[in-house]
């Protein structure tokens, strides 16, 4: 695992009243599908202000199992940096450019793949903590961020096995 992210604002600061708006763009990729994997994930404020970021390697997935697990650090993160008490009034926009998990996670489409089932039950069960979560779908190059989180992570962990 690498990354543990950098703060660039006071989190207190973020929460004075509420709801507050929190914006969190994920991505999810593998180099292979199955292959090596890899999440990027931004935490923004409602003003677009980055909070937090976060990359971390997730051994051997599928694009989609990584795009799912991106989905899932970012909830819990956020939970645990905010606490169970504010994100109560929180409403969370995650933006993603995984048009499957959001179209799954907005009963669009159907759960057929076994294997995401797992990661998509904890991705709703971690959304009942919260004041709102809404899932939308971006362009990839509106992910930049994100998406450069993801191969800064495979990059590194590639480059330290020779």
């Amino acid at each position: 695992m690498y990354g543990t992210g950098k703060e660039v604002l006071n989190y207190e600061s973020l929460m004075p009243g509420t709801p507050r708006k929190i914006v969190i763009y994920t991505d999810g990729g593998s180099r292979g599908n199955p292959g090596p994997s890899a999440l990027g994930v931004v935490v923004a404020d409602d003003k677009g202000k980055t909070v937090k970021t976060y990359a971390k390697t997730l051994g051997r997935k599928t694009n989609n199992e990584a795009e799912y697990a991106a989905l899932v650090f970012a909830l819990e993160k956020v939970k645990a940096l905010f606490g169970k008490d504010k994100i109560k009034n929180m409403a969370v926009e995650i933006r993603t450019d995984s048009e499957l998990a959001v179209k799954q996670l907005t009963h669009q489409y159907k759960m057929e793949e076994e294997r995401l089932q797992p990661l998509f039950m904890k991705v709703w069960n971690l959304t009942i903590d919260y004041g709102s979560v809404n899932f939308v779908h971006i362009p990839r190059e509106k992910n930049w961020e994100a998406d450069r989180l993801v191969n800064e992570a495979l990059d590194k962990e590639q480059g330290g096995l020779f």
